[in-house]
């Protein structure tokens, strides 16, 4: 039996407010609007209609997970959530040196880090930037924040994009 194909819709007003409160529970006050403009579209599965991705304009901002019910960022999710949201936020800036990997969807190791937001928590989706703070890649933390600038060993960021992948 094939999977069958995800179908493309507009949101409706009720998701529209459950995916701002999702993204303001997981990232905090503020990033539903910045993430999910009234203009998003999902697109959901056609067997159980549950909404899979969240896209704008045919870019994909971010993936709703079906096993926790969180998001899995995108680039261009992360890149929303960077505009929004000040420094340290979310954040985790890396030595330039290793920039090009982590552009190419490489691992992040604590040992390249330079700073933290130290309010990450293991588990949690961050945003990998250069010491000029643009964009290099979104992922899930290994560590936290605190243990991402104190470890020397040990992957710190489980990649999912880089923003050579997009």
């Amino acid at each position: 039996m094939h999977p069958a194909a995800p179908t493309s819709d507009k949101t409706t007003p009720e998701e529209l407010i459950r995916l701002r409160a999702v993204a303001d529970y997981q990232f905090g006050r503020g990033a539903g609007k910045a993430l999910f403009p009234d203009e998003i579209r999902v697109v959901r599965s056609k067997k159980t209609g549950k909404i899979k991705g969240i896209f704008l304009n045919d870019e994909h901002l971010a993936t709703l997970k079906p096993s926790d019910g969180y998001l899995a960022l995108s680039v261009p999710g992360g890149n929303r959530l960077l505009q929004a949201f000040q420094p340290p936020r979310h954040r985790v800036m890396i030595m330039d040196e290793v920039a090009e990997f982590i552009k190419n969807g490489r691992n992040l190791f604590a040992k390249h880090v330079v700073e933290a937001d130290l309010k990450i928590r293991a588990g949690e989706e961050v945003i990998i930037t250069d010491t000029r703070g643009d964009l290099l890649a979104v992922g899930k933390a290994v560590m936290s924040g605190k243990e991402m600038k104190h470890f020397k060993k040990g992957i710190a960021v489980n990649v999912r994009r880089g923003t050579c992948d997009e």
